[in-house]
This record gives structure tokens, C-alpha cells and sequence, in this order.
């Protein structure tokens, strides 16, 4: 079959963030392409997100990604809040089923996903560095997965205590003397364009105490820190593997079709080209 050309009933869905990336246009076009769906995918910002939320909903876009800064502010915009999203106070997916506007975060659930497929061992202490909305999905999907053991990481000292304490955890300002067999960065450094893009996100001997390395940063996905765990022989999970497992969930609930695990890994790495 061959994609349909663009046209009047084409369904468009969009991402809207602060900086947006070509990522995951170019992801979901690539999955448009591949499996023949009358669907266009388009990347905006926005300095109204309550105007665009209702541009959302009035022009009967199917589908909206969320990223920072608007994660936590589109909840009260939406009109049901799964589970996934309540949980950590912040959304990343709306769907739009006839002007009703679902929030849901993939985020969580690929996170849930990956601590399965990778087989850490909920027994092992985890650190987390970072407090915000990401870092949120993350911890949250730790401790739902049995992770009781938790410290978070973060120099904010409103957000950082007010997640530990959500979710349990310990909070530090800074890893110190801290160790643990998984760590986890949720944090800007080690991003591509950022100031501490060359940067890990922890210590050599941070690194060599840890038996997993868990980087959410998912441009590039070989960061400062994944580059170190690997040369130090640890198991590691990237942000690409993330990004690319919220996005076919993304994917799926946009167009009620399941890309297959090759078809996924094929539209991240073309994501990426």
C-alpha cells in the first residue's frame, strides 16, 4: 500500500515544547510512510499553551505530545487524567476522541517497561538525579516497580524534597559520598547544545560502584555518562530507548495501530539520521 496523499481528511497530530526537536516528527512521518496512514505529524512551540491545548481540541487534532515546561500546566486543560499521568502529577500524550482531551504519560510506562526488560533487581538501591517533570515519570515508575530504596538527586530544594517525600525516597542536594547499583540521570547534562554537554552526569567512581547506568537524555543518545558506564563494562539504558518506546505507545494511541519492535527501532534510528 501506498501512503495517501495529503488531503482534507488527513489527521494531523503535533508536539508542542519549548525546544522543539526533529525527533519525533520524524519518527511518526517515518511510521506514516511505512504503514500507509493518512496521518501528518508536525512539531510546534508556544507561548499560550492554554490557547494552544484549545486549538487542540477546536481544530480536532488527533493527537498532542507534551514536553517541558508544559507537562504540569496542561492538566487542568484536558478533560480525563489517566492513572499514568495522575500518578506524577504530569502529562505527556493528550488524545483528542471528538473534542474530548485525554492525558495520559508514556514516559512512566516506558520507564516500567525498560527496569522490566533490563532486569533490575528492585532489591538494589537507586539514585536519580533531577526533580522535574521527567525526573517524576522516572522515580515514580522506579517505585512502582518495587524500587523501595531511593534517593533523589536534585539542588532544587523545593521540588527535590517535595518528590522524595512523595514517593519515600531520601533526598540530597548533591551524590556526595552517595553510591547505589543503579543510577539514573533525569537531568539537562550530558545534552546535546546544552552547557554541560560534555559532561557526565556522575563521578568516575560513582560509575564504577554502580552495576546500571540509566541515562534519560536522549540527544545524543551516547552521552557523557552512557560513554563511561560502557567503557567501565556496565549494563546501560539510553534515552533513545526510552524515546522510542513512548513514542510507539504515542503512536499506537494515535492511530490505533502497534508498529512492530523492527519497525520501532527503524523509525528511532531514522529519527536520528
Amino acid at each position: 500500500m501506498v501512503k495517501p496523499a495529503l488531503n482534507k481528511d488527513t489527521r494531523l497530530c503535533i508536539s508542542l515544547a519549548a525546544r522543539p526537536s526533529n525527533i519525533g516528527t520524524r519518527f511518526h512521518n517515518y511510521l506514516y510512510e511505512q504503514l500507509s496512514l493518512d496521518f501528518i505529524y508536525k512539531a510546534f512551540t508556544t507561548t499560550d499553551i492554554a490557547s494552544a491545548i484549545g486549538g487542540v481540541r477546536a481544530l480536532g487534532i488527533r493527537g498532542c505530545s507534551v514536553s517541558m515546561p508544559f507537562k504540569q500546566d496542561v492538566l487542568e486543560l484536558v478533560d480525563r487524567v489517566e492513572d499514568s499521568a495522575r500518578a506524577i502529577n504530569a502529562v505527556n500524550t493528550i488524545v483528542n476522541d471528538d473534542g474530548v482531551l485525554t492525558a495520559a504519560n508514556t514516559d512512566y510506562t516506558a520507564v516500567q517497561r525498560l527496569i522490566a526488560e533490563h532486569g533490575l533487581d528492585p532489591d538494589s538501591a537507586v539514585v536519580i538525579r533531577g526533580s522535574g517533570g521527567m525526573a517524576s515519570a522516572v522515580a515514580t515508575a522506579f517505585r512502582d516497580s518495587g524500587f523501595g530504596d531511593g534517593t533523589i538527586v536534585a539542588r532544587n530544594s523545593d521540588s527535590g524534597p517535595d518528590l522524595a517525600q512523595r514517593l519515600g525516597y531520601d533526598w540530597r542536594s548533591e551524590v556526595g559520598e552517595l553510591r547505589a547499583a543503579v543510577i539514573v540521570n533525569v537531568t539537562p547534562i550530558g545534552m546535546a547544545g546544552g552547557p554541560e554537554e560534555y559532561e557526565p552526569a556522575y563521578a568516575d567512581d560513582v560509575i564504577a560502584a554502580a552495576r546500571s547506568i540509566f541515562d534519560v537524555v536522549a540527544l545524543p543518545s551516547e552521552t557523557p555518562l552512557i560513554a563511561a558506564a560502557r567503557a567501565a563494562g556496565k549494563q546501560v539504558i539510553t534515552g533513545a530507548e526510552v524515546i522510542a518506546l513512548q513514542a510507539a505507545e504515542q503512536f499506537e494511541r494515535y492511530t490505533g495501530v502497534r508498529p512492530t519492535p523492527q519497525q520501532v527501532a527503524e523509525a528511532s534510528a531514522f529519527s536520528r539520521a
